[in-house]
């Protein structure tokens, strides 16, 4: 893997297809927002078991006048969807996998939508079948199913291959199709090219949404046409917070946003070296509980959040979680009150300095696994993260929005840099974050070595349920003795390079207008420039 390089333009994706539609978009003239919604759309296609236009979406933004804007798009409850309506059909938590577990009315395209409209008043000019030719294209003439999705055996099997329209669309004679098998999702392009027709509005309040409701209502989920007319993206402003030499920026509930943020402010705090060393490892996994700790009370609906989460990034409040961390010794850790998710991040920084850091998602590997047999949608099953007991963090109710592991940072450094970054991973999402940032910007490591070097995990793997501190195989031996020494559980991926590990990118602008970017090696894809 190599960086990209340019002053025209970067792009950063976990699938090299997703990857090229950016950087074509950015060659014609497009601006980082229409790169974007190319990439959103074409990923949607070539990568779903992580992500699928029945998914949410969250971007980040910093224009070259120096805003910092946030677009929300995210699930809310559908308007049948109460705690009865499970208990009534005998369940007493929400169905992972299957129709139950579609219960949201996806936010994506509504943030696609949203992203255009901020894409023309800055300039921008493409038009939509441009934005999602590709993806049309790939959906229609089919594309050959990827590594990671060939090595990706969803959990709970047994349940999500009754799901209705997922053998149909993902199995082969009994058997999930294979890397190197060819997948064409036809009514998904029909889908494509009738909102490029009729604008992406009519996947809320047309023809699409119209098809949608039916084919919910005709497998039991608890949405309607009307909740999906009731769905909005919106601008919010995002969280920050000030390190030395610049600024950090994420998302606010109900995302873990401000996790990420709190795991770096107290990183900075303690002081880090030597990235592979016990020492930097021991910081960032205490770090994570402090932040996990806050995440858990505080990352609720946004409209329902007690009081403002800045509270928690303030210089004073960051000071006493540092002081909290015990340096020689591990502090307990309770498994994860969130289960994992499978995600995009991607990445565009265009020849004007607008920078999109974006995450897109289905929760789990391959969402609800329920498909419209109208529209070709893969339904998402981020409502599962929702409990049906009135007093917890995060109940279930008609228009709620659940919590969220998704949530795109941008840093902003005083000498001129930007620094667009992220990653897939669900409860790794803030850890892997805060490994690849302090790594470049901390420790002087290039692009390419932040977003390769090795990982660690706190809590859930996929389809597991532990708190160990989970570790690719590169790391010393003497480094894993010497965290064991100091209380951590440790467990090994068993391997080098894992997907669970995540699927990190990084895009750097400097003050000279130079940028450039990295993408995972764990992954399909990678960083391009114009």
């Amino acid at each position: 893997m190599s960086a990209a390089v340019s002053d025209r333009g970067v792009v950063a994706a976990p699938h090299a297809i997703a990857a090229e539609s950016g950087r074509a978009i950015l060659a014609e003239g497009g601006n980082a927002y229409e790169a974007m919604i190319a990439m959103a759309a074409t990923i949607a296609v070539v990568y779903p078991h992580m992500n699928a236009i029945g998914g949410d979406g969250f971007w980040l933004v910093r224009e070259p006048s120096g805003e910092v804007r946030y677009i929300e798009a995210c699930c809310r409850a559908g308007s049948r969807a109460t705690p009865a309506f499970y208990r009534d059909r005998g369940y007493d938590a929400i169905p992972a996998r299957g129709p139950l577990s579609a219960l949201t009315v996806p936010g994506a395209i509504n943030g696609w939508r949203l992203a255009l409209e901020l894409a023309e008043r800055a300039g921008g000019r493409l038009p939509l079948d441009m934005l999602l030719g590709r993806a049309i294209a790939h959906a229609r003439e089919g594309f050959s199913v990827s590594a990671c999705q060939g090595r990706t055996v969803p959990k709970l099997f047994d349940e999500i291959v009754t799901a209705p329209g997922f053998a149909e669309t993902f199995m082969r004679d009994g058997k999930m199709l294979a890397a190197g098998d060819p997948l064409v999702q036809t009514r998904l392009a029909d889908t494509l090219e009738h909102l490029v027709r009729a604008g992406l509005g009519d996947f809320y309040d047309g023809d699409i949404s119209r098809e949608l409701a039916s084919d919910l209502d005709r497998i039991g989920a608890p949405v309607s046409r009307d909740d999906f007319s009731s769905h909005r993206a919106r601008l919010l402003p995002p969280l920050r917070m000030t390190i030395r030499g610049g600024v950090l920026h994420n998302a606010p509930p109900p995302t873990q946003g401000l996790a990420s943020l709190i795991i770096l402010g107290v990183m900075e705090r303690l002081g880090i070296k030597d990235d592979q060393g016990p020492d930097y490892l021991h910081v960032l996994v205490e770090a994570t509980k402090r932040a996990f700790a806050i995440r858990d009370r505080a990352c609720v609906d946004y409209d329902r959040m007690g009081a403002d989460p800045q509270r928690w990034l303030t210089p004073e409040r960051l000071d006493r979680e540092a002081a909290s961390v015990d340096r020689s010794r591990a502090a307990s850790f309770p498994a994860p009150a969130f289960d994992e998710g499978d995600t995009v991040w991607m990445g565009a920084i265009d020849a004007e300095g607008r920078a999109v850091s974006y995450i897109q998602s289905i929760f789990w590997e391959y969402g609800s696994g329920c498909i419209s047999p109208s529209t070709g949608v893969l339904f998402q099953n981020r409502g599962a993260a929702f409990s049906l007991d009135p007093a917890d963090a995060n109940p279930l109710a008609p228009g709620r929005q659940p919590f969220h592991t998704l949530n795109p940072p941008i840093a902003v450094m005083d000498d001129g840099r930007v620094i667009a970054y992220g990653t897939m991973g669900g409860e790794g999402q803030p850890q892997t974050q805060a490994m690849v940032l302090s790594r470049y910007l901390w420790l002087g490591q290039d692009v390419e070595q932040a977003v390769t070097a090795p990982r660690v995990r706190l809590g859930r793997s996929w389809g597991e349920d532990d708190a160990s501190l989970k570790y690719e195989t590169r790391f010393d031996p003497e480094t894993l003795d010497r965290l064991a020494s100091m209380g951590h559980e440790l467990s090994s991926f068993g391997e080098d390079f894992t997907d669970e590990a995540g699927h990190a990118g990084i895009i750097v602008r400097d003050a000279r207008g130079r940028i450039e970017g990295a993408h995972d090696p764990r992954s399909d894809g990678g960083a391009l420039g114009v």
